[in-house]
């Protein structure tokens, strides 16, 4: 497994901000990148490549890896699409099926992992420390 480069409050107070609207780009950066990571975590592989040009890319899922080339299977998007789906505002079947996702390969399905952080934890309060 790759190594973690966001903290995890920072990447999920960056979710957060954006779940909630906001469009600063260092927020939506941090957001895409937290989850790509948080994906590779929970799917530890190298038979999918996800693609969210140009914030970030992971490897994740089991299975057979590739080494040279494009990988056989490969998932892109845009950034705006792929934080609807990590936060549950968009499906995947609805992304696929209306163009906003491109997904090739017979494994290029994250439906099962989808969406990473469907009900996000409220922030901590002043009192809890």
């Amino acid at each position: 497994m790759a190594r973690r480069r966001i903290p995890a409050a920072a990447g999920t107070a960056a979710v957060r901000a954006v779940a909630a609207g906001s469009s600063d780009r260092t927020e939506r950066t941090t957001a895409v990148r937290y989850s790509l990571e948080e994906l590779a975590a929970r799917a530890p592989g190298n038979t999918v490549e996800v693609r969210v040009p140009p914030l970030g890319v992971t490897q994740c899922v089991e299975g057979p890896r590739h080494t040279r080339g494009t990988p056989p299977n490969v998932i892109e998007t845009d950034a705006d699409t792929w934080l609807a789906l990590i936060t549950g505002a968009l499906r995947w079947t609805e992304a696929v099926a209306s163009g906003a996702v491109s997904a090739s390969g017979q494994r290029a399905d994250l439906s099962a992992l989808l969406p990473l952080f469907p009900q996000l934890p409220p922030p901590p309060g002043p009192d809890s420390a």
